[in-house]
């Protein structure tokens, strides 16, 4: 099992940017890849990007291609979501999440973080 903990969501300006970060902790970290989810109000969870624990792997939802990026540091045990050029539609509870190598399914969840992207 692996624990997660999100932070850096807040309140920012259309256009603006915003890191999140997600802490992991867990004895077997190196075989687990990360994924980023969110949900808007009043909308299903959805995928917005993946990062292998290697970091040498990651793809991002259509919907964040050429604003978002996500990456891993390792010696930090920590994953991130770099976000640029925010909309409203952005705005939402940012979660990450873990699943082992191999699998499809992701079995643990951080709390979340929140995300609004307002004027």
């Amino acid at each position: 099992q692996v624990q997660l903990v999100e932070s850096g969501g807040g309140l920012v300006q259309p256009g603006g940017s915003l890191r999140l970060s997600c802490a992991a902790s867990g004895r077997t970290l190196n075989s687990y890849d990360m994924g980023w989810f969110r949900r808007a109000p009043g909308k299903e969870r959805e995928f917005v990007g993946f990062v292998s624990w290697s970091g040498m792997l990651t793809y991002v939802a259509d919907s964040a291609k050429g604003r978002f990026t996500v990456s891993s540091d390792n010696y930090k045990s920590t994953v991130y979501l770099h976000m640029n050029s925010l909309r409203s539609e952005d705005t939402g509870v940012y979660y990450c999440a873990a699943k082992r190598r191999g699998n499809s399914q992701y079995d643990d969840w951080g709390q979340g973080t929140p995300v609004t992207v307002s004027s």
